[in-house]
């Protein structure tokens, strides 16, 4: 897919806006926090609870991060209000790590603060490689001052036994994923079953360790692996449930909800959304796939 995906991409730009959106569509909630609570409320009438984020990365100026700080402490305070289970899930250069990593503690404090005060957990996100030391950095400053507050982790990168080893308590909560940006196989797992194995003993490891995890997967087949480990250690309900993506693989989030494990969704939305589809179709090949088969379908 090489060569059609670089056709692809280089003709992204001037793909009109309506079809970007009909590609998108299925997978990005909407532009607006009402389009996005009304996906929510929806799937919290099937029995299913959410995670809310803002579209938006690698943000160039002060301002715009103290933007994203605003936008997301109005989206947790509307998530209160509705009375849905749901949190807000933040990327750090949505917050301006790439600009200042004490700019991104102070933005990621200050809503850590706002959400423990409405009784919601707040997620710090994971992005690609170069970030990873800074953002656990992040993570463990505010974890000393601030719970719940959530960490991701991905299972591809070779370090991440290692990073999991590192916390220095338990009942860590992780959203464990297979890690959607493709890295340099000298740092991590490029093939499919070295991933699956890596996501299966990276999770094993953060169970035996007394943390909680949130499997974020739509792998069927290596999710049921997850869950015998999960049997095997007696892993009780509280440490874990699955986070699925918007649109993706929809059946199995009823398999699962019907087998009495809980099934949160991710809802991401915002202005953005056009660039956020662009970025994460240059970062990884397979979603073009998956999203084509889509649309024509």
């Amino acid at each position: 897919m090489g060569i059609l995906h670089s056709c692809i991409m280089g003709v992204l730009p001037w793909v009109p806006h309506t079809i970007m959106r009909r590609l998108s569509a299925r997978y990005i909630a909407g532009e607006s926090l009402p389009e996005a609570l009304a996906v929510l409320q929806a799937n919290a009438a099937r029995g299913f609870p959410g995670v809310l984020d803002i579209l938006g990365e690698g943000v160039a100026d002060e301002s715009a991060a103290r933007a994203a700080l605003v936008a997301y402490k109005r989206d947790a305070s509307t998530l209160h209000e509705a009375g849905l289970d749901a949190y807000v899930s933040v990327k750090p250069t949505h917050f301006g790590l790439a600009l200042s990593q004490e700019l991104a503690f102070e933005l990621y404090s200050d809503l850590a603060q706002h959400c423990q005060a409405l009784g919601q957990t707040m997620r710090v996100e994971m992005e690609d490689h170069p970030t990873t030391d800074a953002t656990l950095e992040l993570f463990r400053r505010l974890r000393a001052q601030f719970d719940p507050v959530g960490i991701v982790l991905q299972a591809r990168l070779f370090r991440t036994p290692d990073d999991i080893a590192a916390f220095d308590s338990q009942n860590v909560d992780i959203r464990m994923v297979k890690g959607i940006y493709l890295e340099p196989p000298s740092i991590a797992h490029c093939d499919r079953a070295p991933i699956q194995e890596a996501f299966i003993e990276c999770c094993r490891q953060a169970w035996t360790a007394g943390h909680r995890v949130a499997l974020a997967t739509h792998d069927g087949d290596m999710a049921e692996r997850c869950l015998a480990v999960a049997r095997e250690l007696q892993v009780q309900p509280d440490r874990m449930e699955f986070e699925v993506l918007l649109g993706v693989q929809e059946p199995l989030w009823d398999h699962w909800r019907q087998a009495g494990h809980r099934v949160r969704v991710y809802v991401p939305y915002g202005p953005e959304w056009r660039s956020y589809s662009e970025r994460r179709l240059r970062k990884n090949p397979e979603i073009l796939g998956h999203l084509m088969r889509n649309f024509f379908r």
